[in-house]
């Protein structure tokens, strides 16, 4: 069983022990502690913070643990119900809400929850906001409200529309071009809150499309991380040959895959290279990505006449970046879009809208708009840790070993050979380190990763 507390929030397994689980007991002090940093941080006036959830099986019990706890708090709740991140996001701003409180854990297998922070912007909070909430938890220095006090609990499911609206929105969506293109999609919903808001964008865009697991059970039909090695049923499905697209979201929709007509994986990596490539078409600027994310961006932001910039790990961290370079748009290699346009989030509704738009404009198949794209191969190993395993010793030995090279540490290590890179760094969701690796091959990068984790397995 696992519980990690980290500036992200509090992730963990449902189940056995308090202080080694995500547990009742646990989810009260963290929330207290989140509570009590909005109301110190006294950004806004509302009293009032935003609940959302994802379709995870003990999302029920977290959110009536959260929503207590929020109105023995004080504040009143406004529950939006099964909704993606990146609609609990926008519902915080539109609500004029002091902050927000999304139940999910992402990609994690149906065993996992967590609760994951937001700001009064509808944005995670930072390093330093985060540390302030642990250390607040870890006092347990909080104080609950009085009987007249105590606050309300409201339920609205008005923000998946008012999410597909705002999409529709923006002004490089094109709804029309899109609906006469006359797309059929396969999308794969993995048993969560995209089979609740997908089929509603993709009405809208007036899109044929075909729902796999859409059912929001949290009963998730396979692991739900979109990787190719998890995405056997839906890429058999797309070489029936009925389909122009297929569509893949993890259980909370902030991440996007896309796979082609023929049933390859077009790469969760050129997600947003390939939307960059067309918002940069029409808005020439500069773009950010984490480290851990392909080259591929970096070339197609230059080819516009912008400037790439590389971010830590971490949706915060790229937003914070973004925001310091004027980045028209950003995101990270798993597949998140970030579209300041919209709203400073990973957002997969406005990665399909402005896929889908893009798609039309260019009248090709998805394959061909694949291979017009820079080529570069991406392999992502993984280390699992053991609790003796002494991380920050592990990563100070690699940086010796590569000193005559390019590195970076400011998130773990990465290593810039000049055609090809490497990026091993701690895990902030899961007890593992990261191997990322790119060459010019799936081959030599997949060799390059497996050279680093030998270094580390040697060293445990």
């Amino acid at each position: 069983m696992t519980l990690i507390k980290s500036i992200s929030g509090i992730r963990g397994t449902i189940g056995g022990p308090a202080g080694d689980t995500l547990n009742p007991l646990d989810i009260v002090k963290f929330t207290s502690a989140y509570a009590t940093f909005i109301r110190r941080a006294g950004h806004s006036s509302n009293n009032r913070i935003v609940v959302g959830r994802d379709a995870r099986i003990s999302g029920e019990m977290v959110r009536s643990v959260v929503c207590g706890t929020l109105i023995g708090m004080g504040y009143d709740v406004v529950d939006i119900g099964l909704a993606t991140t990146p609609t609990t996001e926008l519902a915080v701003t539109m609500t004029a809400s002091d902050g927000g409180i999304i139940i999910t854990a992402s990609h994690n297998p149906r065993q996992w929850n967590a609760l994951k922070l937001l700001n009064h912007h509808g944005e995670f909070l930072n390093k330093e906001e985060g540390n302030e909430v642990l250390a607040i938890a870890e006092k347990e220095d909080f104080e609950y409200a009085p009987v007249d006090s105590l606050g309300h609990y409201e339920r609205d499911d008005s923000f998946d529309m008012r999410h597909v609206e705002e999409v529709l929105s923006l002004r490089l969506v094109d709804a029309e071009k899109v609906a006469k293109a006359g797309f059929r999609v396969c999308v794969d919903t993995i048993n969560s809150v995209g089979g609740v808001i997908l089929p509603k964008l993709l009405e809208k865009l007036g899109v044929e499309y075909t729902i796999l697991n859409g059912e929001p059970t949290g009963d998730f039909a396979h692991n739900p991380e979109p990787l190719e090695r998890n995405l056997s049923g839906i890429m058999e499905e797309m070489k029936s040959g009925r389909y122009d697209l297929g569509i893949v979201v993890d259980p909370d929709v902030d991440r996007l895959a896309f796979i082609c007509e023929d049933g390859r994986m077009f790469g969760e990596e050129y997600t947003l290279v390939s939307v960059a490539d067309y918002v940069l078409t029409h808005t020439p600027g500069n773009t950010v990505s984490n480290l851990s994310s392909t080259r591929a961006l970096r070339d197609i932001t230059e080819k516009h006449g912008g400037q790439y910039a590389a971010a830590a790990v971490g949706e915060v961290n790229v937003t914070t970046k973004m925001k310091e370079v004027g980045a028209v748009i950003g995101g990270e290699g798993n597949g998140g879009v970030i579209y300041p346009e919209s709203h400073y989030g990973r957002d997969a509704l406005v990665g399909i809208a402005l896929f889908l738009t893009s798609l039309a404009s260019k009248g090709c198949k998805v394959s061909e708009l694949r291979a017009s794209l820079p080529e570069y191969s991406i392999a992502k190993n993984r280390i699992d840790l053991t609790p003796s395993t002494d991380v920050d010793a592990i990563l100070e030995k690699v940086k010796q070993m590569y000193a005559d090279q390019q590195v970076n540490d400011i998130d773990g290590v990465k290593i810039d050979f000049p055609d090809k890179w490497v990026h091993l760094r701690k895990s902030n969701t899961e007890p593992i380190i990261r191997v990322y690796s790119e060459a010019a091959t799936i081959e030599e990068a997949d060799q390059l990763g497996k050279t680093l984790m030998q270094v580390v397995y040697d060293m445990q």
